[in-house]
């Protein structure tokens, strides 16, 4: 958790940036696993994770100000929808990660709009 809320503000703003390419690249991925396969794919797809893995501790560190005057992250659901990937991932599984991550799309754009708002 990032205690300052200036620190938490600042961690928000890095998000913002990140998050544009994040979901720029997940609309790739959903392409390369829903057959358009290339040869750095398994590669891309580590890089996708570890982005999101990123975001996901920025989002836990910063749910107080991210929520604070009003619900803008169900962190259940998106939970659910981060969960729903990892077992498409542990089965190896192209068509169901595609799917997981056109699921997941929306929920990252979310939480970018959700960093601007409360950074704004």
């Amino acid at each position: 958790m990032i205690e300052n809320r200036a620190e938490q503000k600042e961690a928000l703003e890095t998000l913002m940036e990140f998050n544009v390419r994040l979901v720029k690249n997940m609309n790739i991925i959903v392409k390369e696993l829903a057959g358009e396969r290339l040869e750095d794919t398994d590669a891309f797809l580590t890089d996708i994770i570890n982005a999101m893995n990123w975001e996901i501790q920025v989002m836990n560190g910063t749910m107080e100000l991210l929520n604070e005057d009003k619900p803008r992250i169900d962190k259940e659901a998106f939970n659910e929808k981060v969960q729903t990937l990892g077992s498409a991932i542990a089965a190896k599984d192209d068509a169901r990660m595609a799917e997981a991550f056109t699921e997941l799309i929306p929920v990252f754009e979310a939480l970018g709009k959700a960093a601007e708002e409360v950074t704004a």
